[in-house]
């Protein structure tokens, strides 16, 4: 299995989920991420320029390759041979340093990496995990424990055959901070965003004006059923996500509509 970030390589998420790795039976386990942190980052890709790869040595004699592309690059460095003799069965992102719930999972380079997994046809799992203080956003945490995701991850994984994961989807895993009250299948909740636009001072170098427009800290509709509201009450949440973003109720309504008039010029139609 390849094991990826967003955070960077040397992050104690990943680092964590790691050690948990290498001990779980029938892992072959390879490491390729970010040599530092891209979060929120999504699903951008590096298409401009060639990508830096080094290979990085642990503390317990392992090793593994640190990229300057994004978490999406590092699923294809792997899918496309970068080590030698080896290929991905599965992809395993994380652990992230902070929840990736609701409608935050578009902004994440962690849910994305394990998006491309889907893209390259293999089962895939992106964990995140919520700080000591029980923030609901993945930009505000500092202090981590990632011990029970790391273990809750591992058994996942080493029983993934018999969970019904359907194809082109992945499982996005939600831990919460202390010890869980249990695991909840949930689907996506919806956030509400209080960014704000906050004026700073003009560039020195360049004399642009400079603003913030991230950072308040954002809500969400305390739905039941919703991987929001799970983490909330102390509960894994696991939900499943694909890249089929068709509304598909909307197919039958937009082919009656006469779309093919538009073809014609302004001038043809008035006549």
């Amino acid at each position: 299995m390849l094991l990826t970030n967003d955070d960077g390589i040397d992050a104690e998420g990943l680092q964590r989920l790691r050690r948990q790795l290498l001990v779980t039976p029938g892992v072959d386990l390879a490491v390729i991420a970010p040599d530092g942190n891209r979060s929120a980052i999504g699903r951008g890709i590096t298409t401009r320029r060639a990508l830096s790869v080094e290979r990085i040595d642990f503390e317990d004699g392992t090793s593994g390759y640190a990229t300057d592309g994004t978490p999406v690059d590092c699923v294809r460095l792997a899918g496309l041979g970068l080590i030698e003799d080896w290929s991905p069965d599965l992809v395993v992102s994380g652990i992230n340093h902070g929840a990736n719930l609701g409608d935050d999972v578009t902004y994440s380079g962690t849910v994305a990496a394990a998006m491309e997994g889907v893209v390259l046809g293999l089962p895939a799992l992106a964990v995140s995990q919520q700080s000591l203080k029980r923030e609901m956003d993945f930009r505000l945490g500092r202090d981590f424990v990632f011990d029970e995701a790391a273990r809750f991850t591992a058994r996942v994984v080493e029983e993934l055959e018999g969970v019904p994961l359907p194809p082109s989807t992945l499982l996005n895993v939600n831990v919460p901070a202390g010890d869980a009250t249990g695991v909840e299948v949930a689907r996506l909740g919806k956030r509400i965003y209080r960014d704000r636009l906050e004026a700073q001072d003009r560039d020195p170098e360049t004399g642009r004006r400079r603003y913030f427009i991230y950072g308040a800290e954002p809500g969400y509709e305390d739905e039941p059923g919703t991987d929001l509201a799970a983490v909330a009450a102390g509960r894994i949440a696991v939900t499943p996500l694909h890249l089929d973003l068709t509304h598909h109720d909307g197919l039958g309504p937009l082919s009656q509509a006469d779309l093919e008039r538009l073809l014609a010029p302004a001038a043809e139609e008035v006549e």
